[in-house]
């Protein structure tokens, strides 16, 4: 059995990754959750406490799922001599050039804190060099339904949060839009089957 670990995103505790969680069971993987201060602790924290909890994961194949920031995470850990032990990666909604709405919190006074120290660690550095073997799936989401509506100049097509440029990373294997918005990714049986396909195949089975 393929192990598969589930990393939430910003201001969110692990129980949002329990839909996935369950339906990646359904699909035989043994998947679990992994939970952080996203918020409180910077960038080199969370990475640690994710090399330990991969450390600490029985499997001979180990799979990482995450939603938005939590992919930030991983890409940084992947970059810093990761478990040999490491599959496939699927990231949702994960910002990985640039982040409009962070970046327009960040810079007002009283707000920036929203934005946690993880994010602003991540974008006060050039993106990390990632293992070339890596096989990473992009699922980017086109419903937009959130709080970036009230963000003027985000760029369409968005989820809500993150805009679909922003999701690219240059070395994915493959990349997929769903018309679903950043929150409404958490439980979108669309998703679950597609993460499910990457993890088994390397890509996006399109119907």
């Amino acid at each position: 059995m393929e192990t598969v670990i589930l990393i939430h995103g910003l201001w969110m505790p692990g129980m949002v990754m329990l839909p996935h969680q369950l339906r990646l069971r359904e699909e035989g993987f043994d998947a679990r959750r992994f939970s952080y201060p996203s918020w409180r602790d910077g960038l080199a924290d969370n990475v640690r406490l994710l090399s330990r909890f991969v450390r600490e994961t029985p499997g001979t194949v180990i799979h990482l799922v995450a939603h938005s920031l939590g992919g930030l995470v991983v890409l940084k850990m992947l970059s810093q001599e990761p478990d040999a032990r490491i599959g496939r990666v699927v990231l949702l909604g994960t910002p990985y050039v640039g982040c409009h709405c962070g970046f327009t919190l960040a810079a007002i006074a009283g707000l920036s804190v929203m934005v946690g120290r993880t994010f602003m660690d991540w974008f006060s550095l050039s993106p990390p060099d990632l293992p070339p073997a890596t096989e990473i799936g992009i699922i980017a989401g086109t419903r937009r339904i959130g709080f970036g509506r009230m963000i003027p100049g985000l760029k369409r097509p968005n989820d809500g949060l993150i805009a679909l440029d922003e999701t690219r990373v240059p070395t994915a294997t493959d990349s997929i839009a769903l018309p679903v918005s950043h929150s409404g990714m958490l439980v979108s049986r669309a998703c679950s089957g597609l993460i499910a396909d990457f993890l088994r195949t390397g890509k996006f089975v399109r119907v």
